[in-house]
């Protein structure tokens, strides 16, 4: 049970930084070059739509983050 929950903890974790870094920062970030593509062909509410969808994401990978580094430390005691 402890090895299942460390590996999607890692899964959890390395999804989690790749979504952060898609999203859109002050200056743009990574993506802007997503997004920038999204707005030529789609206009500038689909990459609002985009940053919405990566900020819904990211919460839920937290908050399964969280969960899964508590029952790691519960089924380790």
């Amino acid at each position: 049970m402890h090895a299942l929950l460390v590996t999607l903890l890692v899964i959890v974790s390395i999804g989690l930084i790749v979504v952060v870094l898609l999203q859109s920062g002050r200056s743009a970030g990574l993506s802007g070059a997503i997004s920038g593509g999204a707005e030529q062909l789609f206009g500038k509410q689909k990459a609002r739509g985009i940053d919405l969808i990566l900020h819904r994401i990211t919460v839920v990978l937290a908050v399964l983050f969280f969960v899964l580094t508590a029952a790691v430390t519960y089924f380790k005691l």
